[in-house]
């Protein structure tokens, strides 16, 4: 599926939850959904700077029996903190399993502000959110 496919969904989600109080406990159950990574990859190369709580994000192939195409990026996190987790399964949902330039085309920004995420966010959690999203687009440029 493609980023503004997952998007999309993303967005019916959110459409149903009447107030942010309700949103954020979506936004915990979806980092709860989150696997586990391996422990030998909350390491300092999968950690993202720039989040007051730690997160760390794994990038390797899509596998092809995901329905990736060739070229593909598959995504997968973690965080410490609850909501911050929920931050990293969305972008997952977003991005992973998506080729660099449409990873790179989508308005990640423009997005969370039209979800009404980014302001809701603690200042902190916004730094969070803008470094997960500048270290996404590094691996998709680093890709292309």
């Amino acid at each position: 599926m493609s980023v503004s496919t997952q998007a999309a969904k993303l967005r019916e989600d959110f459409a149903f939850l009447d107030d942010w109080e309700a949103r954020f406990a979506h936004l915990i159950d979806l980092g709860k959904s989150l696997p586990q990574l391996a422990p030998h990859e909350y390491d300092e190369a999968n950690k993202v700077r720039g989040c007051s709580s730690q997160v760390w994000l794994v990038a390797e192939p899509s596998p092809p029996e995901s329905g990736g195409s060739p070229g593909a990026i598959r995504f997968r996190g973690a965080s410490d903190a609850m909501i911050v987790s929920g931050l990293v399964a969305m972008l997952l949902q977003l991005f992973s399993d998506q080729k660099p330039a449409d990873i790179l085309a989508f308005d990640a920004d423009a997005f969370f502000k039209e979800l009404g995420v980014s302001d809701a966010l603690t200042p902190q959690r916004s730094n969070g959110l803008r470094s997960m999203l500048a270290r996404i687009r590094g691996i998709a440029e680093a890709a292309r």
